[in-house]
């Protein structure tokens, strides 16, 4: 299971992408039921549409005593993650209850796409393996007034929101930059691709990866250590988008925020 991306640069295959956009949500359960899911590309449902309220969260700041994620990558430096607790409720209560599991220590970031991605959260390493919390997928949703904006925080999942495990991703691209701007999708599908005009401007601005809305649960934004992230994505990869070096996350860890 795995994000489909590299590569796509017209507004046609950003569709078909879409369709096929396996986010690598690797739910492996073990139980006797259901047995270990196995790993594969999927074709994804149709994505919710994008209209959302207008107003977003993403750079809303943490207050000093809010719990915040801090993911120390070996040789790299810290990423500090604001959490939305109230919009993405069973999102965030995964991924601290991972944390505090001390789940994500030692896993790496398996697959690196740059200007797109970081992902990571799987505890075999490729891809294919991962649970939640309570140890079968669940349904993050799509929270209000998240966007893929360069440095949100989401899981990947393997055809829809209600797959969704223990990998995540945080979305990397450069100030103001997208494969598919938000007016070339509107363009091509209005249907499915229709932002406020206070969203489409954010993303000229920030950057993101716009088509992914709809279709994942975003439930964090990256407010400290987005050069980390960039760094990070300038690892040189195989042709599965795996890092030739190891970039590994010494530890996740769930704090309050002191203001520092």
């Amino acid at each position: 299971m795995r994000i489909n991306f590299k590569g796509m640069a017209l507004i046609a295959a950003a569709a078909m992408t879409m369709a096929a956009f396996t986010g690598c949500s690797k739910t492996v359960s073990n139980t006797s039921s259901t047995g270990n899911e196995a790993p594969a590309e999927t074709t994804a449902t149709a994505a919710q549409s994008t209209a959302q309220s207008g107003e977003i969260l993403n750079f809303i700041m943490p207050e000093i005593g809010e719990k915040i994620a801090v993911i120390t990558v070996k040789d790299y430096g810290e990423i500090k993650i604001k959490l939305f607790a109230d919009a993405a409720q069973k999102g965030v209560e995964n991924f601290v209850g991972l944390a505090e599991m001390n789940y994500y220590d030692e896993l790496i970031f398996h697959r690196i796409i740059p200007n797109f991605m970081i992902q990571g959260g799987d505890p075999r390493g490729t891809g294919t393996g991962g649970s939640s919390i309570w140890g079968e997928k669940f349904d993050g949703g799509i929270p209000q007034g998240l966007y893929h904006f360069t440095g949100a925080v989401a899981y990947a999942n393997s055809g829809s929101t209600a797959t969704n495990g223990s990998q995540f991703y945080i979305v990397n691209t450069p100030d103001g930059y997208m494969q598919n701007t938000c007016e070339e999708l509107m363009s091509y599908d209005p249907t499915k691709y229709n932002w406020p005009q206070n969203v489409i401007d954010t993303y000229n601005e920030k950057g993101g990866v716009p088509f992914l809305d709809g279709s994942y649960t975003v439930f964090g934004q990256v407010f400290e250590g987005i050069d980390v992230v960039r760094e990070i994505a300038n690892v040189e990869t195989d042709d599965n988008d795996k890092p030739l070096t190891q970039v590994k996350m010494e530890s996740v860890r769930i704090v309050e925020y002191t203001g520092e």
